[in-house]
């Protein structure tokens, strides 16, 4: 019974919080679909990561928030650059989501060959100049296991990022400090020209999550960190 108790505190405080929330609050008026978006939006100008005309691969996509923010992004920079820039999104994850105007949506896991044909279809031979990943397990509580689960879909999103991302484009990863993070920090340096750890303040302050951006691909066949 102590433990339901708590469990239902537990509940009660998050749901309290995230109503509260301004971030929240400020995603249900400009029509986001999460909170996320404003995580991106951070990134995005620490790094003015999207410019007019590029292709933008998003994995872990569901609900699809950042897909919102990049295509809103595009259409704002393409109206400034007179029209004529096209840019491309494309967004992936085990999870359906609802149509996202000028979203290419692609549903299943990108290491099953069927996926991975619909992929290079939907780009076209071009490779990506940015890939976002909001990848995130389940976490158990169990903090060894929780760090290998997220160790291994960081180490995923690097792989695609080493076949589908063009030499000098950009991947934004969600990670955890922690256990584990520091071989996350040295995988992209051995990966990356350039690497940078992002903490947006639109992440609630209370969470170990943060963000590794790797800019310019060293080799398509760096060696991941055990």
């Amino acid at each position: 019974m102590k433990i339901k108790s708590k469990s239902k505190k537990v509940n009660k405080t998050w749901l309290r919080d995230h109503v509260n929330d301004p971030y929240v609050k400020l995603a249900k008026k400009e029509g986001y679909r999460t909170r996320a978006a404003y995580k991106l939006q951070e990134i995005d100008a620490a790094l003015h990561l999207l410019k007019p005309g590029q292709l933008l691969v998003d994995l872990g996509a569901a609900p699809g928030a950042w897909s919102q923010y990049v295509r809103r992004q595009f259409t704002c920079k393409q109206a400034g650059a007179g029209g004529s820039i096209d840019s491309t999104v494309v967004a992936l994850d085990l999870l359906a989501i609802e149509p996202i105007e000028g979203v290419t949506f692609i549903q299943g896991d990108f290491r099953e060959d069927d996926v991975l044909r619909r992929l290079t279809a939907a780009l076209a031979g071009r490779p990506a100049d940015v890939v976002l990943s909001d990848l995130a397990p389940n976490l158990s509580g169990i903090a060894s296991s929780d760090s290998a689960r997220v160790t291994h879909l960081v180490e995923l999103a690097v792989e695609f990022a080493q076949r589908h991302l063009a030499e000098n484009g950009t991947l934004v990863c969600k990670a955890f400090h922690g256990s584990g993070h520091s071989q996350l920090v040295e995988l992209f340096k051995k990966t990356f020209v350039v690497v940078k750890s992002i903490k947006p303040k639109a992440s609630r302050g209370k969470s170990s999550e943060t963000f590794l951006a790797g800019m310019g691909l060293k080799s398509r066949n760096a060696t991941h960190v055990p």
